[in-house]
């Protein structure tokens, strides 16, 4: 299984998640790029539909492949030692 892995860092003059070289936008406070890091982690924990897929490699060779909707990733947020649970988002949460 895929685990994904948000961190909280300063950018931009405030605060943004993460996840390898790729950042989100600046947030004014720790707190709301916190906060919206774990949306994002919740996020991926929804299933989706399952379907047939058409996608390019790096030397422009065509693939076709089943994805699975609920084969979603493990998701996790840091912030330096700190680990965030993912925010419920499922629905009446």
């Amino acid at each position: 299984m895929v685990k994904v892995v948000y961190e909280i860092v300063p950018h931009d003059g405030g605060w943004a998640y993460r996840f390898r070289d790729v950042y989100s936008e600046a947030f004014p406070t720790h707190s709301e790029a916190v906060e919206a890091a774990r949306i994002v982690a919740a996020e991926q924990q929804v299933e989706g539909d399952s379907a047939e897929i058409s996608w390019q490699d790096e030397s422009g060779k065509w693939h076709e492949e089943y994805a699975d909707g609920g084969d979603r990733p493990e998701t996790e947020v840091i912030d330096g030692q700190v680990h965030f649970p993912p925010i419920d988002t499922a629905p009446g949460a």
